[in-house]
């Protein structure tokens, strides 16, 4: 499969850039959750490779080593939820445009690590975004440096060897947010409208709906990650995972033998995308949420034109396992089900026919 085929065509006008948003988002900053188990939920995330900056008494904040106060929230509650995530923006001017969106907060002091300011927004969906500008930087964390190899090619390693330590991979950062969504039209150009977003490769169904968007960060000049923010059509509004990226191959692997060796469960990988590139490894979370790390990733500019795939789960990876049907298997439940017959009668978007389709590929 080639990376930027442009055949075939989108039988709908969105995923699509913007060519004036509202404003350019330019980071991804963090994530929020609810659970109830603050100390349940360090656990896995320490595991995983995240360090606990701050905790108070119903609220835990973690980081990656990179120069950042958090990337993941957590608020105590009764139910496990996701709630949504922050996007940074480029100036305060920037939340004051955002704050005139229909149903925006106004701007507001951040109550969090690091300060600054913010504009809370709820996007068609239902996931709450949070605006951020002026948050105060931190100092970065230790990390490894990535192993330099011996290729057949070329040899840089002499007389030494590699000896990765037996411990959580660092990560570097916080990735992606892929979200499914009924709403799939209104929810994509809601952020290429308001944040910028640029559609780096969308998959599309036979009948040439779109199905699934992988969009970057415009930062013109500035090559941005494949993808931070992927929005999949799905039957109600649901987290699908995050991604946090570590340096290298090695720390994905090290991962695995880490998190295996502490009883988590294993979701997917090891592997390599096709669209993206990165190197994976998907774990589940106490309340079966999946974490990805990934490396090597691609990056792309502004001028990158969007690559149109046909979907289908041997399009996922191009090596390692095949994504096993468990990956994308909707938790059913009875609220669930009342969720997704509401959608069928109200959301254009989601038909019986996409419906079926979906189930015959990943069901």
């Amino acid at each position: 499969m080639n990376q930027h085929n442009e055949t075939p065509r989108l039988a709908t006008p969105q995923p699509s850039r913007h060519l004036q948003p509202t404003v350019r988002a330019k980071a991804l900053t963090h994530l929020i959750f609810q659970r109830p188990d603050l100390d349940k939920a360090s656990g896995f995330l320490v595991d995983f490779g995240l360090t606990v900056s701050q905790r108070c008494a119903d609220t835990l904040y973690l980081r990656a080593t990179e120069p950042g106060p958090y990337c993941y929230r957590i608020h105590q509650a009764d139910q496990a939820r996701f709630v949504g995530f922050g996007l940074a923006v480029q100036s305060r001017a920037d939340l004051e445009k955002l704050a005139q969106i229909p149903g925006a907060s106004s701007v507001q002091p951040a109550p969090h690590p690091g300060g600054g300011y913010f504009v809370s927004l709820t996007d068609p969906s239902g996931f709450i975004v949070e605006a951020v500008y002026g948050q105060g930087p931190s100092q970065a964390l230790a990390s490894r440096a990535p192993l330099s190899w011996n290729l057949a090619t070329a040899q840089q390693r002499i007389n030494a060897t590699q000896r990765t330590p037996i411990a959580p991979p660092e990560v570097l950062k916080l990735g992606h947010i892929v979200l499914e969504v009924a709403a799939y039209q209104a929810t994509c150009a809601w952020y290429t409208q308001h944040f910028g977003f640029i559609p780096s490769d969308v998959q599309v169904l036979p009948d040439g709906s779109p199905i699934v968007a992988f969009m970057r960060l415009d930062l013109g000049d500035i090559p941005a990650d494949h993808h931070t923010l992927a929005i999949a059509q799905g039957f109600m509004a649901t987290y699908s995972h995050s991604a946090y990226e570590v340096v290298d191959a090695d720390a994905v692997g090290m991962g695995q033998r880490v998190m295996r060796d502490r009883g988590w469960e294993h979701s997917w990988g090891i592997g390599r995308h096709i669209l993206g590139s990165q190197i994976f490894d998907y774990w589940q979370d106490p309340w079966g949420d999946k974490h990805e790390h990934y490396c090597d990733g691609d990056i792309f500019t502004a001028t990158c034109p969007t690559g149109i795939h046909p979907v289908s789960p041997e399009a996922m990876a191009q090596w390692g396992q095949r994504m096993p049907r468990s990956f994308t298997k909707p938790r059913l439940s009875l609220p669930n089900l009342v969720t997704l017959l509401r959608n069928l009668r109200r959301t254009p978007d989601l038909t019986l026919r996409k419906l079926i389709t979906l189930m015959r590929l990943f069901g």
